[in-house]
């Protein structure tokens, strides 16, 4: 068993390895550059100026992890190194300090020249094999008390320490840190947090701009929502801040809020809001959950009456409905339960009700549920029916049980055994592959920031999300199988996949 699963973890992570590098290279690649800067809103007033528009394209183009850039003022503190006489202005001398500069630097670097001011910029290009290697070894950040080096605040403490924070209770606390609880508890699913280790999957552009991909798909969203907060200074008020987000911001940037509700001279007063609407990932999750769910409760019974009236009417007739089901295209039956559903009071689009009002997940969970239950017919009538000529179905037979009981006690339990290891990658699908569904409704989950994504050239959302939808599809066939071993104890897990 050990072994099954140390053999399963390698191979998974060698296929999330080549899953997200292929995902990097053609999105990185193949999507022409000049798409992603239509869908960003500070685009066109921003670059008023030839000069503003090259600087504004390398700084986004750095950010996204396609160039090294250095600005005109940035590379003259460069070049100083060289010869500290160098300055931005435009002349052959400083040409020929940046020109010795970057020759030092080697590597791809070039000498570039602004068009109306004539300052010099370097840029270099970044190999895409390069690319893929810094996304990799950059996708773990552990925070520990040496992440924050702070030239103005050289007598930051450092340490990691257990502490009863007034604001928080019960937590782990650093300084130095990025985040100054470590570890806290709250009411919150899974109500033990951590901020020490965290996947860094690139910073969204141009949708939720210079937002850390991560936080997009996991923070609230919608209105900022106030409650009672307590900060460490004791005052008691009604904010939107979220206590437990607190990270480092050096000290000489607070203002008197920051001093009331901190204390003079804290380091760790940047926040963020709370949001009235639950997160991406959390409404994907709660659709799946309840499409999963229904395509199970309407599919198991479905799928036992038809082995048990196996060539009869029923059986034929719900042969005949669950091919059409799957014949169906999904955009079709989409339309379809909307329509109905509209006509009986139900949203047809997320916006109409919001996230408070319990209707707007309706529609979209019962589809999901529909186009999840016929596969599940299909595959428990065929596992039923082929247990039913098993010679511990004839003996039970021969012992004089009925085909009810038979049908209840055995061929139930040993047809749910391969149906029990497909439940975690069901949900996962669903979550992940809900694009149409969540298009359609703008529900405002995964499977639509993905299209959204696409759409709008948002290349690292989009390599993040197949890295997260890998990761979770992986993690769901493991737990498929050991599902199966709870089930049934003669099943042992092996490199050979052996019994």
């Amino acid at each position: 068993m050990k072994k099954y699963i140390f053999e399963r973890i390698l191979r998974s992570l060698i296929s999330i390895l080549l899953v997200t590098t292929l995902t990097y290279v053609i999105v990185f690649t193949l999507v022409p550059t000049s798409l992603i800067f239509k869908q960003d809103p500070n685009y066109n007033k921003m670059v008023t100026t030839p000069d503003k528009k090259d600087n504004y394209r390398n700084t986004v183009f750095k950010r996204m992890g396609y160039i090294n850039y250095y600005n005109s003022k940035t590379l003259a503190s460069k070049a100083e190194k060289i010869d500290p006489s160098v300055t931005i202005a435009p002349t052959k001398a400083n040409k020929a300090i940046y020109q010795k500069y970057i020759k030092s630097l080697g590597n791809g670097w070039q000498l570039g020249q602004f068009e109306e001011s004539k300052e010099f910029y370097a840029i270099r290009k970044i190999p895409i094999y390069e690319r893929v290697w810094n996304f990799f070894t950059g996708l773990l950040i552990i925070d520990h008390p040496w992440t924050i080096q702070d030239p103005k605040n050289p007598n930051l403490e450092r340490y990691v320490r257990p502490e009863i924070d007034p604001a928080v209770g019960p937590a782990l606390v650093g300084s130095g840190t990025k985040h100054k609880y470590l570890i806290y508890f709250n009411g919150q699913f899974p109500f033990i947090h951590q901020n020490i280790v965290h996947f860094n999957l690139g910073t969204s552009y141009p949708t939720y701009a210079n937002i850390p991909v991560i936080q997009v798909i996991t923070q609230g969203q919608g209105r900022s929502r106030s409650e009672e907060t307590t900060f460490p200074t004791g005052i008691k008020k009604f904010s939107p801040i979220d206590i437990y987000t607190r990270t480092y911001r050096t000290p000489s940037k607070m203002d008197a809020r920051d001093r009331a509700n901190f204390g003079k001279g804290d380091a760790y007063t940047a926040t963020r809001n709370k949001h009235a609407e639950p997160s991406m990932i959390a409404n994907s999750f709660k659709i799946g959950m309840i499409g999963v769910l229904l395509s199970y409760v309407f599919g198991l019974p479905i799928g036992m009456l038809m082995a048990y009236y196996k060539d009869g009417l029923f059986d034929r007739f719900s042969t005949a409905t669950t091919t059409f089901m799957l014949a169906l295209p999904s955009i079709a039956l989409i339309y379809i339960v909307r329509f109905l559903g509209s006509k009986i009071g139900l949203p047809d689009t997320f916006p109409l009700l919001g996230a408070g009002d319990p209707k707007s997940y309706v529609l979209p969970a019962v589809i999901l549920g529909i186009l999840g239950t016929p596969n599940t017919v299909v595959w428990f009538r065929r596992y039923i029916v082929d247990l039913q000529g098993s010679d511990f179905v004839r003996f039970a037979r021969a012992k004089g049980l009925t085909e009810a009981e038979i049908s209840k006690n055995h061929l139930f339990k040993q047809a749910m055994v391969p149906i029990v290891n497909g439940i975690p990658q069901a949900i996962v699908q669903t979550i992940a592959g809900a694009t149409l569904t969540e298009t359609v409704f703008a529900f405002p989950g995964m499977g639509k920031m993905l299209i959204d994504a696409i759409k709008s050239a948002n290349n690292s959302m989009v390599v993040g999300l197949v890295f997260i939808f890998a990761v979770l599809s992986i993690l769901a066939l493991l737990a498929g199988d050991i599902l199966m071993t709870i089930l049934d104890p003669r099943i042992k897990l092996s490199s050979k996949g052996g019994k």
